[in-house]
């Protein structure tokens, strides 16, 4: 069953969890295995303990306190993600031990969650937004792309650049080879210390390439450059548009590949704008929330970002030396965005209720069926696990912000940029707070 929540009085919720069979199962399951490692019954080894005996020894209610107590936190903390109450403290739990490991079992708890904040009037809230305009760089990058795809290949006389085709034996110290390889410098099928070794060869040449292979081994490879050619890219005209393109005319491609550039980046600025109208909002309703919400987000950040730097094949330590930050530093960052994170949801959730935005199931339902191929699978899974009423949430937090982006006042960025720029006492003590100020003994400023 879903979590059941109850407002209390003073911005605290009663919430009341149903832990499934399986899962008590599972919790006595594991704190047996730990308590027979520590606990020493003549006859058997560490570890080897039978339930019956180990339970006759330390006792049912010891055995069974070490299980809810190791596993509760965890149950509360998935119980409050998926009702998506936001706690400001620890929460005071209220149960009694389960009589057996094979019936279901209910706790409760009791806890503090960050306020809803009270939204200004947001209509009145300024935000810049951006008119879409295509460079005309763009267009021609797109172009000289499509004019790549019907080009014809001649021989260079002179070394190979970026964009060349080659044709290369490839020899490694082992014996292994690739003859005749053919490959566009540039195109990323190589490893990038190889290609960038085999730019600047010509036709003929012999080279001995080094490159780092991964788990700092360092490869050698012998590369043996046959020929070199470039491209020689057709004219922009008519005959360009109807080998490359389903138009009839150069002027109908151009159209179609401003337009939809266009759209690329109109898109792009919506959602930039609309970044900028939640921003705009929390910075008006001076939200500053903390407590576990904030600091759990803040775990994540980290861990995500180490995780993306590992699939780089980089660490934490390899980013703090580059960027000549510290540990504290990274970590002070990342729990400012999870502080704007969280302010950022509460404020969405409060603007779905001022507005009485309620989100159907059939509309859950139909975002899901846009978003999977098995969509009835996904959206039996998500009953299944509890996680569709996440999912009706998000969607509800998505309807809040089209209505905050549709509601504000949009300026051109030239005018906020010269608002900007005018000096008032108010920037003038914003400056001040800001400034960074020397702390000495007994002020009450950090350091």
């Amino acid at each position: 069953m879903a979590p059941q929540v109850e407002e209390l009085p003073d911005n605290k919720v009663r919430i009341t969890v149903d832990v499934p069979r399986e899962d008590v199962h599972h919790a006595v399951e594991h704190a047996a295995s730990d308590l027979a490692q520590s606990v020493k019954i003549p006859g058997f080894r560490k570890g080897k303990v039978p339930m019956p005996v180990l339970v006759s020894r330390i006792g049912r209610e010891r055995l069974y306190t070490e299980a809810i107590e190791s596993h509760i936190s965890g149950w509360f903390w998935n119980a409050a993600a998926r009702t998506g109450i936001r706690p400001a403290d620890r929460p005071e739990l209220d149960y009694e031990l389960p009589s057996s490991d094979a019936e279901d079992w209910r706790f409760t708890a009791t806890v503090p969650v960050l306020p809803k904040p009270k939204l200004p009037d947001w209509t009145e809230i300024e935000v810049p937004s951006p008119e879409p305009e295509v460079p005309a760089e763009l267009i021609e990058a797109e172009l000289d792309v499509l004019r790549g795809t019907v080009a014809e290949l001649t021989p260079a006389d002179r070394p190979a650049q970026a964009g060349d085709t080659i044709v290369v034996d490839l020899v490694r110290e082992d014996g292994q080879a690739q003859r005749d390889y053919v490959v566009e410098l540039g195109a990323g099928r190589l490893v990038p210390e190889l290609e960038q070794q085999l730019i600047g060869m010509s036709a003929g040449e012999t080279r001995e390439v080094r490159f780092e292979s991964g788990d700092d081994k360092v490869s050698i490879v012998t590369a043996d450059v046959k020929d070199v050619q470039e491209k020689v890219l057709p004219p922009l005209d008519d005959e360009l548009a109807r080998a490359a393109s389903e138009f009839e005319t150069f002027d109908e491609l151009r159209t179609e590949i401003e337009d939809r550039l266009h759209g690329q980046i109109e898109a792009q600025l919506n959602d930039a704008f609309r970044r900028a109208v939640l921003d705009a909002v929390v910075d008006a309703t001076k939200i500053d929330p903390s407590g576990p919400v904030v600091d759990a987000r803040t775990r994540t950040l980290v861990r995500e970002m180490d995780e993306m730097m590992r699939r780089r094949g980089a660490s934490l330590d390899t980013y703090l030396q580059v960027t000549g930050g510290s540990a504290e530093e990274l970590v002070g960052r990342l729990h400012n965005e999870a502080k704007r994170s969280v302010a950022g949801e509460l404020v969405l959730e409060a603007a779905a209720d001022e507005l009485e935005i309620e989100i159907s199931d059939e509309q859950v339902e139909q975002a899901i069926r846009e978003r999977f191929e098995e969509p009835e699978k996904v959206i039996e899974q998500l009953r299944a696990g509890g996680a569709f009423e996440q999912e009706r949430e998000s969607l509800r937090m998505q309807a809040a912000l089209d209505r905050l982006a549709a509601d504000v006042k949009r300026i051109p960025v030239e005018q906020a940029q010269a608002r900007e720029a005018i000096w008032t006492p108010d920037k003038e003590k914003e400056k001040a707070k800001t400034e960074t100020k020397l702390w000495t003994p007994g002020s009450k400023e950090p350091a």
